[in-house]
């Protein structure tokens, strides 16, 4: 697929904005679908934005058994993945 830069407007100021084509790839590479909502600026606001912090709670993958930790509090029952995991789950499948 072919990646061609594209002018989108940020639905936190309004202004608009560039989403280039090397991150278009990053994003496909990933398997992220849509496109960005926010510029640059209003992600980072975002993200440092009071409650995005939360507390991590450490665990163990239900894979592999290594010790990592999550940013919500695990249901009972439910498996746990560390990143790497999880990743290779959401990899399979697509």
């Amino acid at each position: 697929m072919e990646y061609l830069d594209k002018t989108l407007q940020c639905a936190g100021c309004g202004a608009s904005f560039v989403w280039s084509a090397p991150e278009q790839f990053f994003y496909a590479g990933r398997g992220l679908r849509h496109e960005p909502k926010r510029c640059a600026a209003c992600r980072a606001r975002h993200k440092a934005a009071p409650g995005r912090n939360a507390q991590k709670t450490p665990v163990t993958c239900a894979q592999c058994g290594r010790e990592t930790t999550v940013p919500f509090q695990p249901r009972e029952g439910r498996p746990v993945y560390c990143d790497d995991c999880f990743g290779s789950r959401r990899a399979a499948r697509q």
